[in-house]
C-alpha cells in the first residue's frame, strides 16, 4: 500500500512493541546487548554505539518518509555533516554552496580542508558557474536550498544531472524544507536534515541523520564512521526525534503558511528594504521554488534599510519573537545572522532571520509593527 505523506510520518518506523503491546514506542535506554551462547547477536543489537533499536526505527522512519533505502543518524547536523566529509579521501574535491549553513563552511575550511580535501564555494544556483566548478576529481556538489541565512533556491534537479556527469554526488541539505521538497525525486543521491530543527520540532532534542536514495559503498563508509566516530544520538534523543516526525507535514503547512503572511507583511513595509522568501513573486528563485517545492516553509529572512542597528533595535522589540539561534520549534524565534556567526560571516548587517512559528499569523505580525514601529 502507498501511503500518502500524512500517514506516512505517523506509521514509519513504528509498531506495536511485541513484549507488552505498547502503542507508543519503548525507550531502549540499555547500552549493551546480550550475546547468545555461541557468541552471535541473533536479535540484531550489540552496543548502543552499533546500533539501538531507538536509533534503528528513527532511521528506518526518517529513510521512509524521504523516500530512500537507508540512513544514518547522528547526534547533530553538523555530525552528520562531518560524517558525509569524513567518507571522502584526500585530494577528492567538493563543490559547496557559498550560502550554505556557516557550521558547513566552517566544518570544510578549518577542518578538512587541511587534512586534504579541497573545496570551492560558489553560488549553486548559478548553474554555468556550476558547470565550470566541476573537476574530474569532484565527489560531492553540496547544495542546501532554500540556503542559510538568504534563501537562495538552488535547482537541484539541474544541479544533480551535472554532477552525476563527472560522476559526483548530489547531496541536499533539506533541513528548511522537510515534506515539502523531495530532493530523492529530482536526482538527489543523500539527503542531510538537522532533526534538531523540523523533524524534532519542539526545541528541546539535538540529532542529524544523512539519508541514502541507494545503498552504496560511499554510504557504507558513512555507516562505519558513525560506529567508529560514536557520535551518535542517545535512545531518547531518537525517540524524541520520531514523534516529532508524526506531526511533521502537519506543522510544515502552518508554518509555511503564517510565513507567507509574514512575508507578505514586510515585503510592504516602509522600514524594510528587501524580504528573502521564495513564496514572493519578487524572490529571484520564486519560479525554480514553485516547481521543486509544494510550499515555501517556515524560514525567511529580512533587510532592514537602517543597517546594523534598526535591525538589533527590532529585535530588541519583539515581544512574542523571541531572540535565540535556531529555527523549526513551535515558537518564533528572531535574531540578528552576522553577529551570531561572527568574523567573515557573508551575512548583510541589516539581516534579520525569522523562524515562523505556530502562533496566529496576525499576532506576529502585530509583534513586528510595533517593533518595527
Amino acid at each position: 500500500m502507498k501511503m500518502k505523506i500524512e500517514t506516512l510520518a505517523v506509521h514509519a518506523g513504528h509498531t506495536i512493541d511485541p513484549t507488552t503491546g505498547a502503542v507508543s514506542t519503548p525507550i531502549h535506554l540499555s547500552t549493551t546487548f546480550e550475546r547468545d551462547v555461541e557468541g552471535t547477536y541473533s536479535r540484531g543489537f550489540m552496543y548502543t554505539r552499533n546500533n539501538n533499536p531507538n536509533r534503528e526505527a528513527l532511521e528506518r522512519g526518517v529513510s521512509m518518509l524521504e523516500g530512500g533505502e537507508t540512513a544514518a543518524a547522528f547526534g547533530s547536523g553538523t555530525a552528520a555533516a562531518m560524517a558525509l566529509f569524513q567518507a571522502l579521501a584526500p585530494g577528492d574535491h567538493v563543490l559547496a554552496h557559498v550560502d550554505a549553513y556557516y557550521g558547513t563552511t566552517r566544518l570544510l575550511r578549518e577542518i578538512f580542508l587541511r587534512w586534504g580535501l579541497e573545496a570551492d564555494f560558489i553560488d549553486m544556483g548559478n548553474l554555468a558557474a556550476v558547470k565550470k566548478g566541476l573537476r574530474p576529481q569532484t565527489k560531492l556538489a553540496w547544495s542546501e536550498t532554500p540556503s542559510n541565512p538568504l534563501l537562495k533556491i538552488v535547482d537541484i534537479a539541474a544541479i544533480a544531472e551535472v554532477a552525476h556527469g563527472v560522476g559526483a554526488l548530489c547531496v541536499c541539505d533539506n533541513t528548511w524544507a522537510p515534506v515539502l521538497q523531495r530532493p530523492f525525486e529530482l536526482g538527489a543521491d543523500l539527503i542531510l536534515h538537522s532533526t534538531t530543527k523540523y523533524f524534532g520540532g519542539h526545541c528541546d532534542v539535538a540529532g542529524g541523520i544523512v539519508v541514502a536514495k541507494k545503498d552504496s559503498e560511499f554510504f557504507q563508509r558513512i555507516r562505519a564512521i558513525q560506529y567508529s566516530g560514536g557520535a551518535v544520538p542517545s535512545p531518547f534523543d531518537c525517540w524524541l526525534v520520531l514523534r516529532g516526525m508524526r506531526t511533521l507535514p502537519w506543522r510544515m503547512r502552518a508554518h509555511s503558511e503564517n510565513a507567507m503572511k509574514v512575508a507578505n507583511f514586510l515585503a510592504q513595509h516602509r522600514k524594510v528594504n528587501n524580504v528573502h522568501y521564495p513564496g514572493l513573486s519578487s524572490h529571484p528563485g520564486h519560479e525554480i521554488a514553485t516547481h521543486q517545492m509544494s510550499m515555501f516553509g517556515g524560514m525567511l529572512s529580512f533587510e532592514l534599510r537602517d543597517g546594523r542597528d534598526a535591525a538589533m533595535s527590532v529585535a530588541a522589540k519583539t515581544k512574542i519573537f523571541t531572540r535565540a539561534t535556531s529555527l523549526g520549534g513551535v515558537e518564533s524565534l528572531i535574531e540578528h545572522r552576522a553577529s551570531i556567526e561572527g568574523a567573515g560571516t557573508t551575512s548583510p548587517e541589516g539581516l534579520l532571520r525569522l523562524s515562523i512559528g505556530l502562533e496566529n499569523s496576525d499576532d506576529l505580525i502585530e509583534d513586528l509593527d510595533q517593533a518595527l514601529r
